[in-house]
């Protein structure tokens, strides 16, 4: 079997290489996700293939592994502008398996499971009989300019205190249920904002409250964010609630910076081509993640690597234990994706850095990277270890 960082160097190159069928055409059709009718002006326009994006392996593999295990709550993407956040985002939904959800429900809610519905879904009867679509998982960016009232919904107070009804707008975080909310320089985010995406977060539920009449509704989103740190620090409540951390720099190697320019023209040319090209490599990892997801559940976590888990993050002096539970279902979902039947010390050390760097106590005199922290502390546990 091979090692985690062998894996994923294959995800990042060997996926992504350039398909001979690949080729330069004009097309004027559009693109829709294999397998799921378009439901928005959104879901039919064509997205860039996951396979396709070169570079930046640190993020796609976060993003893939919160894919496989929604424990993890969250990526946050620090680096520089154009380097594919959004385009890997919106890419990742696109490469996964479409959802089934609720035919006219604000809020995509899945037929099949009871718990979390909305209170339209929750009440229908009979439950089996309820028309549903198939579509893309949705991807739902909040404007830095947003209001509460546009990220909760809003309440009709007039309606609701005249004629009885509870007359409820749904806002982006009904939107984003079941799927991704993408936050762009979000460490520019208001503050009003950001306690309102806490409290969602936390227990995957939206409460609107005005003038005494409340309503609820499932708010179940993967949280992604991204920014520039040399444009604003993030508070402290919102980073630690990310998962995980990715860190992205422009790529210099010119050959690369080559072959992304040439990837993007030919996808603005031939958008249907493009993908259809790619679509053996977006179909190998839909499939790889679908069979990662359904072992994850039946992945075994021996009692040495839980030591092992306990002892870095006592050496590092993370604060809490939010570090210790994110390392371990971040080293479950790496293990499912490389096929793996128990959680080894390679995982471990594929997601450390991703796990803990935005954890560690800063010291405004000490100019050490965090990751080279985390990968000196593995290293003195694996010769403790040894």
């Amino acid at each position: 079997m091979p090692s985690s960082s062998t894996s994923a160097a294959r995800v990042g190159a060997a996926q992504v290489t350039p398909p001979k069928s690949t080729a330069v055409r004009k097309s004027k059709k559009v693109a829709t996700t294999t397998g799921a009718s378009p439901q928005t002006i959104a879901d039919a326009q064509p997205v860039f293939p996951f396979t396709a994006i070169l570079g930046q392996e640190e993020m796609k593999r976060a993003l893939l592994l919160n894919a496989v295990n929604p424990n993890i709550r969250g990526i946050l993407v620090l680096g520089h502008r154009g380097t594919a956040k959004s385009t890997s985002i919106r890419a990742l939904a696109d490469v996964l398996p479409p959802i089934t959800f609720v035919a006219e429900c604000p809020y995509r809610c899945p037929p099949e499971k009871p718990a979390g519905l909305c209170d339209t879904c929750a009440n229908a009867k009979p439950r089996a009989k309820l028309p549903t679509l198939v579509g893309r998982v949705p991807v739902v960016d909040l404007p830095l300019g947003a209001t509460e009232d546009r990220l909760c919904g809003t309440l009709d107070i007039e309606r609701a205190l005249s004629q009885g009804q509870k007359a409820f707008e749904p806002g982006l975080l009904a939107k984003a249920n079941r799927g991704f909310l993408y936050i762009d320089e979000v460490n520019l985010l208001e503050d009003h904002l950001v306690d309102v995406l806490l409290d969602s977060a936390a227990g995957g539920i939206n409460i609107v409250e005005r003038e005494g009449i409340s309503i609820a509704h499932p708010a179940k989103f993967t949280l992604i964010g991204s920014g520039n740190p040399e444009e604003g620090e993030l508070r402290p409540q919102l980073l630690d609630r990310f998962g995980l951390m990715a860190e992205i720099r422009t790529i210099t190697d010119i050959d690369t910076r080559i072959d992304i320019v040439k990837r993007r023209l030919a996808f603005e040319r031939d958008p249907v081509g493009f993908r259809a090209a790619y679509e053996p490599a977006q179909t190998e990892l839909r499939t790889r993640l679908v069979n990662a997801r359904d072992r994850l559940d039946a992945i075994d976590v021996p009692d040495n690597i839980l030591r092992f888990i306990a002892k870095l993050c006592v050496a590092l002096e993370v604060d809490g234990h939010r570090g210790e539970i994110t390392l371990l279902n971040a080293a479950l979902a790496n293990a499912a994706f490389e096929g793996r039947e128990s959680v080894t010390r390679d995982d471990i050390s594929a997601v450390a850095t991703l796990s803990l760097r935005h954890r560690l106590r800063k010291d405004p005199l000490d100019r050490t990277d965090g990751g080279e922290k985390i990968r000196w502390a593995l290293e003195k546990l694996d010769k403790d270890v040894s």
